[in-house]
């Protein structure tokens, strides 16, 4: 099973995306390479264990010559699998499936409601789930009609006020005489 194939599987046996997946898939390497890298152990329960096993620089020879080689000390991964890994390896029982995202919201929401230990509760939904489901009918009552009586529209009436004349108040005109000059005789010149 190459890379693509176990995102597939994973996907289609747990109900998320694959998108999802395979973001989870690389943070799960991602964080497994970092802590071999810093010399840390990875202990995945009922899988097994991820430790680094240190190579001593060594003497080797070359397959095709038979001359003496060099071989630099290195860093080696080692895995030892887990009894729970060894067992189901050897069962002739089918293993049990992941749980699907629909289930695990289902058993978040049951221990929400009931605010108890998460332990007891997974036990008891775990085992609720194993029995057959009852169905349940319920007897609907016949939909009646909501008859909305209407009051009678209401005439408003709005009274409004004399609209206002802008009286600005007006100075009294100012007479103003003008004096004439006299007027002037022309008088005609003789030739």
């Amino acid at each position: 099973m190459n890379r693509s194939e176990l995102i597939e599987v994973v996907s289609s046996d747990t109900g998320l995306t694959r998108p999802h997946v395979e973001l989870a898939l690389d943070a799960l390497i991602y964080r497994i390479v970092t802590g071999l890298k810093s010399g840390d152990t990875i202990r995945i329960t009922g899988f097994g264990t991820f430790k680094i096993r240190e190579r001593k620089a060594r003497q080797g020879r070359n397959p095709q010559t038979g001359a003496a080689v060099k071989i630099k000390a290195s860093k080696g991964i080692g895995f030892t699998p887990s009894a729970r890994l060894k067992e189901n390896i050897n069962a002739r029982s089918a293993l049990n499936k992941p749980k699907r995202v629909e289930d695990a919201m289902t058993i978040r929401s049951v221990i929400a409601a009931k605010r108890v230990s998460p332990v007891s509760s997974v036990a008891k939904i775990q085992t609720a789930a194993k029995a057959p489901a009852k169905k349940v009918t319920v007897a609907k009552a016949p939909a009646k009609k909501a008859v909305a009586a209407k009051a009678p529209a209401k005439k408003v009436t709005v009274a409004k006020a004399p609209a206002k004349k802008a009286m600005a108040a007006k100075a009294p005109a100012k007479k103003v005489t003008v004096a004439k000059a006299p007027a002037k005789k022309a008088v005609a010149k003789k030739k």
